[in-house]
Order: structure tokens, then sequence, then C-alpha cells
């Protein structure tokens, strides 16, 4: 096995490709628990329609086994990504980036001054001694149980930017054809008030700069930046085929296509904020969009630190999920800030070279940006936000009890929304695969016919403890048995969506151009609908990790498990945040109540 940080990636195992029945079987599993039984009748026939032996189906899924057996493809999924990521037409700022807050006691933290100048200064430093050892191929790769995790998503980390488009977005990245081998750039941008200026981070010679050298710089940020007149990252807060528009209006100008350049070569973002967050929500809640003109959403990382120095980080999803950002988030806060530039060699050169990065707007371009962030910000303001903290459980008592810790916390939800809103409703988990070549994550879907049994007997007034003690340890062995499932590749949903994305792709080119009926089916439209999106982010590391909502009755539920502790942080759209609240209230009892029934 090679220590070396991409060694491993072209040996991993293939993602098994799945025939059609066995998706088909799987999803009318997976459905079934949340459909009436005239609509399972309506969904089992558009299943039957689907697996005709002369049907689009089959015509789709050749094509797919064809691409899955192209040389230099990697995996099934390889363009699935891409479609559902760079593919979605909305605001990505809220809706798609996730953001985790730093604990203020790590090592890192520690090992600095508690002022917001030197937390920067430590964390530009780890960041960049970070990316040196990664162009070396000195990053120890990720492993689980023993088996090397693929690493392709760390080439994402540096210099990387999601550019918009009309029909979808396309990303400028290094370790690309037009871009081979690691990130040569120097620099990193800042953002202060609005304003956005290059800050070189590596000398000329190519050693970093000293933490002094950088904490003059920013201190130097601090002291001279006024309020910007028009902040042009708030346009990356926009539907992307308007931002695409935008930035074609901005490019017109070669002042702003040198700007641009600036900013999507760049390493990462680092953003400055005035103020300090009066509680935990509140951090987290500037860390999800904050003031969206002292942010660029399209990059790939952006390190946000507060006026006390509190920091986090907000990250841009296409190429990066929360495993590797914990992966690297976790190597930068465990170390001091002195070892960390000692490792990549930094020493003192001067302050490093700052100067503003200048756009040229016209008139029209000033109420373009001014219109986006007055609408991003009621778009901010439409979006409610708590916390839920358990100091007291966490992943060793619930091992004590005898159940898997991540099983407890899915029969809580589906308690706790049962008793909030008086019915099931469909649960997304994302489950890491990483053990496979260009691995990156399954949809699992948390209701089974199990959990239902669990949840309508802890309502059921007439079940005494012995059989709901019973339908909650066969329900936590049924959720750890899916999740094996979708660790092993073996789950319909992302093999039948591929499939409908190979019909929007290459329909006309495949004779394909007819309604699949199974697309409209109550099945695939309700198990999809969710009304809980949870995923769970466990490093000692982090106080909390989260995202927003992704429908109008969606509860974004991001969770740190911890050995003894349990952080949530739970979004919604507005209309429906009296259900959110209801929700948090009765996950404090659910968790009461099934922890005293385990024990």
């Amino acid at each position: 096995m090679s220590d070396r940080t991409f060694a491993a990636d072209d040996q991993l195992p293939r993602v098994p490709l799945p025939t059609l029945e066995d998706s088909c079987t799987r999803f009318l599993r997976w459905c079934a628990p949340l459909l009436s039984s005239e609509e399972y009748a309506t969904t089992e026939a558009a299943v039957a329609d689907l697996l005709r032996p002369d049907g689009p189906a089959r015509t789709l899924q050749a094509a797919l086994a064809e691409y899955d057996n192209t040389p230099g493809v990697g995996s099934w999924l390889d363009l699935f990504w891409p479609s559902r990521y760079l593919g979605r037409r909305d605001r990505i700022a809220l809706n798609a980036n996730f953001f985790f807050l730093f604990r203020d006691d790590t090592t890192l933290a520690a090992s600095t001054d508690a002022d917001q100048v030197a937390r920067a200064a430590a964390i530009v430093s780890a960041a960049v001694a970070y990316k040196l050892a990664l162009d070396d191929e000195a990053v120890e790769p990720a492993t689980q149980r023993g088996q090397q995790l693929s690493m392709w998503q760390h080439k994402y980390l540096f210099s990387e930017t999601r550019i918009p488009g009309a029909e979808q977005d396309s990303v400028r990245v290094p370790y690309s054809d037009e871009w081979p081998g690691p990130s040569n750039a120097r620099h990193i941008v800042v953002f202060c008030r609005g304003n956005a200026l290059r800050l070189d981070v590596i000398g000329p010679d190519g050693e970093p700069y000293a933490l002094d050298d950088l904490a003059d710089a920013l201190r130097t940020v601090l002291t001279t930046a006024g309020a910007a007149d028009a902040a042009v990252g708030h346009l990356t807060t926009k539907a992307r085929a308007e931002w695409a528009a935008s930035r074609t209006t901005l490019r017109a100008e070669p002042a702003n296509v040198a700007a641009l350049d600036t900013i999507e070569t760049a390493l990462f973002c680092l953003c400055l904020e005035d103020f300090t967050p009066r509680d935990n929500l509140q951090a987290c809640d500037q860390l999800l969009h904050g003031d969206s003109g002292n942010r660029w959403f399209d990059k790939a990382l952006s390190f946000i630190v507060f006026a006390n120095g509190q920091a986090g980080i907000n990250v841009e999803h296409c190429g990066l999920d929360g495993t590797t950002i914990l992966s690297f988030v976790d190597t930068l806060l465990e170390t001091s800030a002195a070892d960390h530039a000692a490792r990549s060699g930094a020493r003192s050169q001067g302050r490093p070279p700052i100067a503003p990065i200048e756009f040229v707007l016209t008139e029209a371009l000033r109420a373009d940006i001014a219109a986006a962030g007055a609408d991003f910000a009621q778009y901010a303001a439409a979006n409610a936000t708590t916390t839920v903290t358990f100091a007291d459980f966490g992943t060793t008592r619930a091992k004590q009890l005898g159940i898997s810790p991540d099983a407890f916390a899915q029969l809580s939800y589906q308690l706790a929304h049962r008793r909030s809103k008086g019915f099931t409703g469909a649960t997304y988990e994302s489950i890491a695969t990483r053990q496979w070549r260009n691995g990156r994550t399954e949809a699992m879907r948390v209701v089974t016919p199990e959990m239902v049994t669990f949840v309508d007997a802890m309502q059921d007034p007439a079940a005494n403890q012995e059989t709901r003690l019973a339908a909650a340890r066969t329900a936590a062995s049924a959720h750890v048995e899916r999740a094996k499932q979708c660790q092993a590749g073996d789950a319909p949903e992302q093999h039948l969506w591929e499939l409908q994305w190979i019909q929007r792709r290459r329909g006309a080119e495949l004779g394909v151009t007819e309604p699949i009926p199974l697309y409209d089916s109550p099945g695939w439209l309700i198990m999809r609908n969710d009304y809980l999106s949870t995923s769970s982010a466990p490093s000692v590391n982090i106080e909390y990790f989260g995202f927003g909502s992704t429908s109008p009755t969606c509860i974004g539920v991001a969770y740190v498990l911890l050995p003894d502790r349990w952080n949530l942080y739970l979004a919604t759209p507005k209309p429906v945040a009296d259900q959110m609240y209801a929700f948090a209230d009765h996950l404090r009892t659910a968790v009461a109540d099934l922890a005293a029934l385990l024990a």
C-alpha cells in the first residue's frame, strides 16, 4: 500500500453497475413505505413499463454499460456528478454550499493569539502547508478499516472555481487537460468589507511567507479597506444562468477578465468579517450565507474569520464532499501554527504583496450587483435556522445502549418528525462511498418498513415496552443493513437517475425521446421529495456543520455526532419554520424516550 496521495486511486475497485432488474426491485422496496396502495400500484406499473425488453430503458442501460467500459472512465457515475451538481440551475449560495464551524480550542487555535489577524494568518499558513504537501503527494491517503479510499477530490481543494454556464456550469481546476499538474498559483483572495484583494502567500522562490509576514499583510487590509461601493461577489449568489449572463457582460471589459482570472486561479478565499457573532447560531448562519458581497461562492474553499477570531469554512460542493473537507480541516486544526510553518519551509520575507482586485463597472453592472445583493439578502432572510445540542449524549452512550449511533440518530429523527408533523416523510441520508474508484456518496433513503413500524409502536398508547423495544432493535438493524447496501453500490436511486440524465443528454442520438413513466410516477416523486435531508460530519475539531434546505417543505439536518456530544444545525424555509422548531423540540424528547427505552 503506497503512502503517496494518489497512488492507489487507479487500483481501487470499480463501483459495480447494477442491473435494471436489481435497481427496480430495490426502488419498489424503498419507496413502498411512503406510498398508498393506489400510488404503489401506479408506480409498479411504471416499473413494469421500464423493464419492457424492447423499452427505452434497455437502450439507456446499454449506453451506460458502454460508457462504463470505455477506456479512461473510472466509474459509470463519472458523468452523473457533473450533471447533478453542475447541471443545477438555481443558486448554489445557501442551496448547495455547506459549512463547518471550527471549535475555538483546537491545537491550531490554541497556538496563536485569540485575535482575528493571528487566527486568520494561522489558517492561511496551515492551508498553504497542506497545499505544498499535496503537490508532493505527501498527504497520506485516507483509509477505512485498512482499505485505502479514493483521494481524487483532493485535486479540487486548491484553485478550483465553478464557472457559471447558460445550460450547465463548468469547473476551472488544476490536474486537468487545460491546467496539468498542481496549481502554480501563489496567491489567495482576501475579502474585507466587500473588497477583493490579491495576497501572495508563497514567495517568488516557492517558499511560503512566515506567519508574521501574513499577519502584517492582513492587519494592513483591516486598517485600510473601506466599504466597497460595488461588491462583485454578490453576483455569485444569482441563479446560474443569470450569473453566467452577468459574467459575460463583465468579461466584455479586458480589465475584468484579468480580475476574474485572479479570483478564479487563487488557491482559496479568506473572508474577514467586521463583527463578533452573538452566539453559535449566528456564526453558523454567517458561514452558510453571510454578507454575500464578502464572499465568492463559486470558490471551492472560503475560510471565514470573525472579529473575535472564531472561524469556519464555506465549501462549494461540485467537486468536494464532507469527508474530504473533514480530513483536510482536521489536518489543519490538529497541528500548531509553528509546526505547519516549519513543515512547509515558511520563512520571513517581509510583508507579502497585496493589491486590490479592481473591476471596471458600468452603471448597468452596478445596478445588477446591487439587485443581486438585495435579492439574496431577502432570500437568506427567508431561511429559518436553529441549533440543537445534546451535551450529555454521543456515540459512546449509543454503543452502551447496544445500537449503531447513526441508527439511533435516524430513529430519533423519524420519531420527532412524526410527532411534529403527524406523518412519515421521505428522508435522505448521505453515505460515503470513497472505497470505490472515483467514489463520492450514495443516496440512502431512511424510511424502511421497519422504521415505520418502530414509529407506529412508539406512538401507539397500547403498545408495551417489549413491543417498542423489539421494533427499535429491528428498525436499527434494517437501517444498518441498508447503509451497507449503499456502501456496496447496491442502491437504486443514482442508477435510475443517471438513466434519466442519459436521456436528457443523448436522447435524440439514442432514439429515446418519449417521456418515461417511471420519472413521473408517485414512487419516484414522493421518495425524492425530502422532508428531512440529513448528513453527518464526525470531527472533534468541528462545533457545527450545516447546509440549507433542499425543498420548500424540507428540514436540512446537519449533525456532528461524537463520543461525548451531538450538535445539530437545522435549516428550513421560513413559511414552515414552526414545523422545524416543533421538530427540534420533539427531537429532544425523542432522544430521551429512545435512550430510556433501550436502557
